[in-house]
């Protein structure tokens, strides 16, 4: 199997895209403000998102809809600055989370997006997930459902024994369980063989590797609306390829311009998107489970079926 592109089990987003949901965050903000004169966005982002993030069609767009954003000081007492209609945030630490709940416990007018411990439910992988597989969605537009998957806290020695117990099928994506921003949060791979296995480093998740075409759905979603775009992904896997590949292997990064697959020539059948119903219906369910505003979902469809869905990632208020 070979790895030259894009591996898309990331946050990646292309220039357009990126405009294209800044877009529909103003859009959604602004929504409900046709009586208000002005609507005030407080934010507290890291250096990198608010250079990534506040650009200046996102701030001329929100102007013209009657939005301002203010930079939230975090060296002042929260309470102290405002007044807000919005507090946008992407921040973490204990700290932070505490001075949020506080802040929206004494101003319950005031809109968080997105409430902290819901945000925490998707940083942790062996959560993350769950939603997904309790929703059980069929309908006639499609299946939807999650990669077998297992929890390994501690002690790699035991890993082999414990996959074979859950009867899991190699290849398996192996993932840190906590996604914390850090880059080590990202160091994916593949693992081959069960020898190998004993080479992982917990706490981590193992999820079942599914054939997909070398194609990913990744569904952006702000409030009510949604945005769906190809990413490349990993190849799929043959059985040959199986027999011959052992070990542990390491997922590539490449830049997010290559990732994009949607002016790919691409097998019809591998390009087409998820049924906008399905997704709208997904959408909707996950945003009322996991009390959240502003992720994404990264989905693929198993290769040689025209139906059958997984979502392999959940990702709040997703970095490009």
């Amino acid at each position: 199997m070979r790895l030259n592109g894009e591996i898309s089990y990331r946050n990646d987003e292309d220039e357009e895209m990126k405009n294209e949901r800044d877009s529909s965050l103003s859009c959604s903000i602004g929504a409900d403000i046709s009586q208000q004169k002005e609507l005030v966005v407080g934010y507290a982002l890291t250096s990198k998102k608010t250079k990534s993030f506040l650009q200046p069609k996102l701030e001329g767009l929100a102007r013209n809809k009657g939005i301002s954003f203010v930079a939230i000081d975090q060296n002042k007492p929260l309470s102290d600055q405002g007044p807000f209609d919005i507090v946008l945030h992407k921040l973490s630490g204990k700290e932070w989370r505490r001075i949020l709940e506080d802040y929206r416990q004494k101003h319950p007018e005031v809109t968080v997006l997105d409430p902290p411990d819901a945000i925490q439910h998707v940083y942790n992988r062996q959560s993350m997930l769950q939603d997904v597989a309790d929703l059980n969605l069929s309908d006639n537009y499609g299946i939807v459902g999650v990669p077998r998957q297992l929890f390994i806290m501690k002690d790699p020695s035991a890993i082999p024994d414990a996959v074979a117990k859950a009867r899991l099928t190699l290849p398996l994506v192996a993932k840190p369980l906590v996604v914390d921003g850090s880059a080590k949060s990202h160091e994916l791979s593949l693992a081959f063989d069960k020898c190998s296995l004993s080479k992982l480093d917990p706490p981590l998740v193992l999820q079942e590797f599914v054939n997909h075409g070398g194609v990913l759905f990744k569904v952006y979603i702000v409030g009510d609306a949604i945005k769906v775009v190809r990413r490349f992904s990993l190849p799929d896997v043959s059985k040959r390829e199986m027999l011959s590949n052992t070990g542990v292997l390491p997922f590539p990064r490449v830049s997010c311009a290559a990732a994009s697959a949607d002016n790919a020539d691409l097998d019809p059948a591998v390009a087409e998107l998820p049924p906008r119903p399905l997704l709208e219906k997904l959408s909707r369910e996950l945003r009322r489970r996991l009390g959240l505003r502003l992720f994404n979902i990264d989905i693929i469809r198993e290769h040689g079926t025209r139906d059958k869905y997984y979502v392999i990632d959940i990702n709040y208020f997703p970095d490009p």
